[in-house]
């Protein structure tokens, strides 16, 4: 049964629907999933486990072909070409990044959709901001799981699954948001929960997220309290410990269970003191200033046509100029050795 999230006033908000929610209608459908990193990868190996005739499209000349092999699809019977996997399939999904879509859509997409297909992405990004423009006789979905691809195929596994958005710009067939609720069944977000949005909302907040406090602010505040304990004469690895390693292995999974103030119930007396009274001279309304000016920035349309442009200039160069810069940071060298030690033999924490 669907569930209401209320406000403090027991007013209605939004709506999460759940398993018993949906049916499916993928019975006869072929999905093709374009794309093998993070989400191709989790994505596929859950509609394929789901029980769905699920295909790949990929570049043979890509270290993905050889990665699916290597996960168990075959060639020419569940491994394709991009514009073969297009001919064979009813719904596309097009999981390669961002700034590949348009050129991949125009080249080896368009020319191969009939009438009646249907498109799925997970990421508003490319429909929202006019890279891709389809054609008016298919549908266009997407399916948007609240979590990397791994997390999704991880959480599959475990028989739960990541909550998902799912929103409609086109629907020709009539049935558009009933193909892209049983999709996100499929990945098992309606365990959890599903939420019907719009493309344009799914996209500016995605953004904003990651550059604020996802991926963005929250590294940028790490660094910026790690550099003052050392400046101040700290041990560097006291201070990682203190600033990254807790922050990230035991504060953030508490926060995530049991929210804020669920967390800050379960930490000592003395951290909630601290947190309740100087918390918001950190993060001060300064700090939402700028974090307006990012939304600005991302509604009007800014930091698409700054990122398009980038890529179409330097391809991926200047973003990792930036990321070779930020691991040589001392946080990172002593980050890696202490999660060597801390972890020996597990790659996957180095």
């Amino acid at each position: 049964m669907v569930k209401k999230i209320l406000d403090k006033n027991n007013k209605a908000v939004a709506e999460l629907l759940k398993d018993e929610d949906i049916q499916s209608n993928l019975s006869e459908k072929t999905i093709a999933v374009l794309g093998y990193a993070s989400q191709g990868k989790g994505q596929s190996l859950c509609y394929r486990d789901s029980g769905i005739n699920t295909i790949l499209g990929l570049r043979k000349s890509k270290d993905s072909w050889k990665r699916a092999k290597e996960d168990g699809w075959q060639e020419k019977k569940t491994l394709f070409t991009i514009p073969e996997a297009v001919k064979r399939a009813d719904i596309i999904c097009m999981l390669i990044a961002d700034t590949a879509q348009q050129k991949v859509y125009e080249n080896k997409i368009r020319p191969n959709l009939t009438s009646g297909k249907t498109l799925m992405f997970s990421h508003g990004f490319n429909i929202h901001f006019k890279q891709i423009i389809p054609e008016k006789d298919i549908d266009v979905i997407m399916v948007a799981p609240k979590g990397p691809g791994f997390t999704v195929r991880e959480m599959y596994e475990k028989g739960f699954g990541v909550p998902a958005l799912v929103a409609v710009s086109q629907d020709c067939s009539g049935n558009a948001m009933k193909t892209a609720l049983s999709m996100a069944k499929a990945l098992g977000a309606s365990k959890p929960g599903v939420l019907k949005t719009t493309f344009k909302d799914e996209v500016e907040s995605d953004l904003l997220g990651e550059q604020v406090d996802l991926c963005g602010g929250i590294t940028e505040l790490v660094k910026k309290s790690f550099e003052t304990l050392v400046e101040a004469g700290y041990n560097p690895l006291l201070a990682y410990f203190e600033v990254h390693h807790e922050l990230y292995g035991l504060i953030a999974p508490l926060a995530y269970r049991y929210g804020n103030v669920g967390m800050l119930r379960r930490v000592s007396l003395t951290a909630r003191k601290g947190a309740v009274s100087r918390g918001s001279s950190v993060i001060d309304e300064h700090v939402k200033d700028n974090i307006k000016n990012c939304l600005n920035d991302i509604q009007s349309g800014k930091f698409a046509k700054e990122w398009i442009k980038e890529y179409e200039d330097h391809g991926f160069e200047k973003v990792n100029e930036k990321l070779k810069k930020f691991e040589e940071h001392l946080i990172e060298q002593v980050g890696k050795q202490a999660r060597e030690i801390m972890w020996p033999n597990q790659k996957e924490h180095i």
